[in-house]
Formats: structure tokens, sequence, C-alpha cells
């Protein structure tokens, strides 16, 4: 009995140590953080004085009464984005996307969750979406619509560097960041990718053509063969009916009937040929010239288009290449103009230096040639005055000397004066032979002699104040007794002559 009754208190207490230890034993899902708050919890990595406890993958003891124990989940959360934004070229766009996230595994990114959404778990979407919008519209803002359709890869990384630090703070880390949609309620993302649509479609109907075309050609060279099978047939047949009626005619009424008959048939079999040759070429026609003239058509066209804009765009150029080439010529000619002008102006410096130094070096050369000159003057006047004075007195002491000197020093001049007479006479006759060419150069003689009588006569006049003819007896001779005591030459006969008589060539 008493056994028994120990038995059953150990039971009981067993039984209550389990249910306490039930109830004191708390175990974190992997899925999950367990927060204890109630006393405080040195945490590894935040210090002393936490106030809570973080559990996680593992169990602890916690105390009823004392110690409260909360979950933090650590699943994965999602927010939807739906940001109205604006480019940087002020078109609206809409951008949605989706963010994946969770609280972070480690401690700290548990602490700071805790203390922001531990009661507040189902707000965290919500939170998450409006940080993601500010920095989504602030992103935006610095794009072209262009580079967010190229580049969405730029657009999500941007978005989540300039979003971690925040969410960082908030204990939240991003498992994916997707920018699935971008709306364009203006149409201008239509509008851009309009060009490349008609490219397309442009493209398309090219080979949908070109793809026509040659089913066409196909289709029509099969016709052909089909028709050229059937035109062999048939004038296989014609030949055939044609020998079977030629025989026919021939057993039957021999000769011109059979033989109408038989040419009859082969203008109809022609005739059917000739048909479907016609056909044919018709066909033929339609593959060979129409479907490639409407390509051609439609080559021309495109290069044509494309030519023109070829010719604008190089026309801009040019005029943008003229108009920098004008400036820089009216540049270039303005720095020559001013160039000019400095060296005019040093030219005219430089001239004018030198025509005054040129003016005063004219100046000292005309004054030393003055000099020169009165002095040159001065002693050529004194040199003829000397010269005067020398022949006065040599013509007082011995005047006769000096009258023979000067006639002797001139004697050549006075022959030829004298021979001048005989100057235009080209051929000359002498009457009397030698004694005449005699005569003749005795006449020059005596006038040579009758020059020295009359300068004799002039001095003698000069001295002793007498008319000409009144000389001294010493002197013996005069003007005119010098004429007449001449020696007279003898002609060849002993006559003498006064004259020679010549005739002139020119008066014969």
């Amino acid at each position: 009995m008493l056994i028994g009754t120990i038995a059953g208190i150990v039971a009981a207490a067993i039984v209550i140590l389990i249910v306490l230890f039930k109830m004191c034993w708390r175990v974190a899902e992997p899925n999950e953080a367990l927060i204890i708050s109630g006393s405080k919890h040195r945490t590894e990595g935040l210090g002393e004085g936490l106030g809570f406890r973080i559990v996680t993958g593992r169990g602890t003891m916690v105390t009823p009464g004392i110690q409260t124990v909360r979950k933090l989940s650590l699943d994965l959360n999602e927010a939807d984005l739906d940001v109205e934004c604006v480019t940087s070229q002020g078109i609206p766009v809409q951008v949605k996307g989706v963010v994946i996230f969770k609280v972070g595994d480690d401690t700290i990114s548990i602490a700071n969750a805790a203390r922001r959404f531990l009661d507040q778990q189902k707000f965290m979407g919500q939170r998450v979406h409006n940080v993601f919008a500010g920095h989504l519209r602030s992103i935006v803002g610095g794009l072209t619509v262009e580079e967010m359709i190229r580049d969405r890869e730029r657009l999500t990384g941007e978005t989540r560097a300039a979003s971690g630090t925040e969410m960082e703070k908030l204990g939240l880390i991003i498992d994916s960041l997707q920018i699935q949609e971008i709306l364009d309620p203006t149409g201008y993302i239509k509008n851009l990718a309009a060009p490349h649509a008609a490219a397309v479609q442009r493209d398309a109907r090219i080979a949908a053509a070109e793809a026509d075309r040659i089913a066409t050609e196909a289709e029509q060279e099969s016709f052909a063969r089909k028709a050229e099978a059937t035109r062999n047939s048939g004038i296989q047949q014609a030949g055939y009916q044609a020998e079977m009626d030629t025989a026919a005619a021939r057993a039957q009424q021999a000769g011109p009937l059979a033989l109408a008959a038989s040419r009859q048939e082969v203008v109809v079999q022609e005739t059917k040929v000739a048909e479907l040759e016609a056909h044919r070429k018709e066909q033929q026609l339609q593959v060979d010239v129409r479907k490639p003239a409407d390509a051609a058509a439609y080559e021309t066209r495109t290069k044509a288009e494309a030519e023109r804009d070829a010719r604008i765009s190089a026309a801009q150029a040019q005029a943008k290449e003229t108009e920098l080439r004008a400036g820089a010529e009216a540049n270039r000619v303005k720095i020559a103009a001013q160039a000019e002008a400095e060296a005019t102006k040093a030219r005219g410096l430089a001239a004018a230096e030198a025509t005054r130094a040129t003016g005063q070096a004219e100046a000292s050369a005309a004054e030393a040639k003055g000099l020169a000159a009165a002095e040159a003057a001065r002693a050529l006047g004194l040199a003829e005055a000397e010269a005067i004075k020398a022949r006065a007195a040599a013509l007082a002491e011995n005047q006769e000397a000096v009258v023979a000197q000067q006639l002797a020093e001139n004697w050549p001049e006075i022959v030829r004066a004298g021979a001048d007479a005989f100057g235009n006479v080209e051929h000359m006759v002498l009457l009397n032979g030698a004694d005449g060419m005699g005569e003749m150069f005795a006449k020059a003689l005596t006038m040579g002699g009758t020059g020295l009588g009359l300068a004799r006569q002039l001095l003698g006049s000069l001295n002793n104040g007498a008319q000409p003819g009144q000389e001294a007896a010493g002197d013996g001779t005069g003007a005119t007794g010098a004429k007449a005591d001449a020696p007279r030459p003898a002609g060849r006969h002993g006559a003498t002559t006064q004259s020679i008589p010549v005739q002139s060539d020119r008066d014969s």
C-alpha cells in the first residue's frame, strides 16, 4: 500500500515536471526567430542591455510569467511595385515590378527587424514599397525612356544600391528585384517602336513577295510542263488519228478527199497547239516581266528615298563646313590686314628716316661740290690770267716769234682749211698735166705764206699805230708785197699761169 502510494506520488511528480518542462521549453523553427523579453540578456555582437534575447534554430528555457516569447518570421515576403515616374525627358511612365525580401539571418538584422516589425509584420510589404518607390522615382528622373528600355539591369542595380542602406537599417535583405513592365500613357514607346516595326513589316513583305515569286515561277513552270506534255500527247494522238483517217480515206475514197480530211485535221491540231503556246507565253510573260518589274519598282523607290536622305545629310554637313571655313577665312584675312598695317607703318617710318638721312647726305655732297667747283674756277681763272700775262710779255718782246709759233702749231689746220675747197670734187682734169698739179700745190703754199704776212702786218699796225701796208722796210714784205713777191711757178713752156683750169666730171 505504501509502495503504491509512493509510486503514485513519483509518477505525479514526473508528470508535473514534464508538464512544467513543456511549458518552459521553447523551440525555434528553421523559418522563425524567438524574441524572448522580460529580462536583460547579453546577445553576441550587440553588447549588454539589449532587453531581449534572440533564439534561432534551437530550443531554450523560458520562465512563464516572467519572460514573454514572440515569434518573428524569417520567410520570404513579396512587395509589388507600381510607381508613376517622370523621365529626364519629362515623359511620364509607370514602372511595375516586384521586390522579394526577408529578414536577415544575422543577429543584428533580426534585432533591427524585431524592433520595427515584431507586431506589424503584415505592414512590412507596404513599408518596403514606400522605400523602393521613392528611390525608383529619383533614379528614373535621371534616365531617358530609351535607357530604361535598353538597360533595365542598370535601373535594377541602381535601385537596389540606393535602397540597400535603408533596407539594412530595417533588418531586411533583398533577395530579388525585378522590373516587370514599363508603361507609357503618352505613346512614346510605341512611337519609338514604329520605325522598327515598319522596317520588320517591310522586310516581311519583301520576303513574302520573294517567296510568292518563287512559288509562282515553280507553279508556272509546272503548268508549262503540263501543257507541253498535253501538247505532245495531243500531237501524237493527232498523228495517230491522221494516220488512221488517212488510211481510212485512202481505203474508202482514195484520193483528194482523204488528203483534204488529213489537211483539215492538221490545221485543227496546229490551231490548238498555237493556242496552248500563246497561253504558255502569256504565263511566262507574267513570271519574267511583271513580277520582276514590280520588285524592281519597289527597290527603286526604296533606294531613291535612301539617296534623298543621304543628300539632305550631305547638304547639311556641307553647309556647316562652308560656314566654318568662311569664319576661318575671315579671321585669317583680319589677322593678315592687321599685320600688313603694322608692316606699312614700320616701312613708312623707315622710309622717312632714310629720306631724312639721304637729304642730309645730298646737302653735304652739294656743299662739298660747290666748294670744289668754286676752288677749281678760281684756280682756272688764275691760270688763264697767268697765261694771258705770259702771252702779252712774249708779244711785247718778240711778236714774230710768237706769231710764227702759233702758225706752226696750227699749220695742219690751215692747210686742211685750204684743201676743203677740193673736198666736193670727185674728179679733176688737169689741162697742163704735171705742171698743173705743181701749180695747185704752189697755190696752197702761197696761201700759207700770205697768212703769215697778214699776221705780221696786223702785229705791226698794233705796235706802230700805222695803216696796214706801211710796214718797216726791214720787214720787206706786206700783205700786198707778199702777194706780189710770191714765187710764181713756171708753166711747162716757161709761161706763168695765174689759175689752174679744172673740169669736173659733173660739168662734163
